[in-house]
């Protein structure tokens, strides 16, 4: 059923000026009718100046003298002529200028790891345009040498969820283009584990080796000396 608006407005000009009961009140502003009754004892309404909907042409004066006859009666909204509101498409999803830089690569692990998904499905997830993605995947895209496929979850660029939900569409519209196996990406560089430098003074393998030896060496011929003197 449709609502009017600001339905708490409604509901307090509704208990002030007419002597419609609680239920009908509530019914037809789609509020609970313990609140209703909250509303009329003042516990929740301070502050809330009453909409008349008579005026604003949500309701008419015939209906509610209908109503206030017989309580078993529920509230119509009026028909108006005025054009409803229509949803709109969200378009492509916005994308941070702080993040944007991040999407080249964002692409390149999508087309790598999900070629099933369409280019629309890919601009929905990131926030970019179809021609960047034919750019990347023919790599004709200025910095394709420099690309490295990175995660746009763990960019920060979508969520798993909206992820696996296009992946999911994509693998029942395409399943001859799932990927089966795919090589590992590199890890990232602040990621890497780089072997510690060596400490000043500190030589190759054969160098310590022989080393130890010559230290074994010389205490087996001071033992020597020893036992001799």
């Amino acid at each position: 059923m449709a609502q009017p608006l600001m339905p708490k407005a409604t509901a307090v000009w509704l208990i002030d000026n007419t002597g419609l009961s609680f239920r009908q009140i509530a019914a037809f502003t789609g509020l609970h009718e313990l609140e209703i009754q909250a509303i009329a004892d003042g516990d929740v309404s301070q502050g809330i100046v009453g909409r008349d909907p008579v005026t604003n042409g949500q309701l008419t004066q015939a209906e509610i003298t209908r109503c206030e006859a017989d309580p078993r009666q529920i509230l119509k909204l009026a028909k108006s002529d005025l054009p409803r509101p229509r949803s709109q498409s969200k378009g492509a999803r916005y994308t941070p200028v702080s993040k944007r830089q991040d999407r080249p690569n964002a692409i390149a692990w999508l087309l790598k790891h999900h070629p099933e998904l369409a280019d629309s499905q890919v601009c929905k997830l990131i926030g970019t345009t179809k021609d960047t993605i034919g750019k990347i995947r023919d790599r004709s895209h200025w910095n394709s040498a420099n690309l490295v496929p990175r995660n746009p979850v763990t960019m920060g660029l979508c969520t798993e969820l909206d992820l696996e939900k296009q992946v999911v569409i994509a693998r029942n519209k395409n399943p001859e283009k799932i990927v089966r196996d795919v090589e590992p990406d590199p890890l990232p560089e602040e990621l890497q584990i780089k072997p510690e430098p060596d400490f000043p003074g500190a030589g190759s393998d054969k160098d310590k080796k022989e080393d130890r030896n010559k230290s074994t060496h010389d205490y087996k011929e001071a033992a020597e000396n020893l036992f001799r003197s």
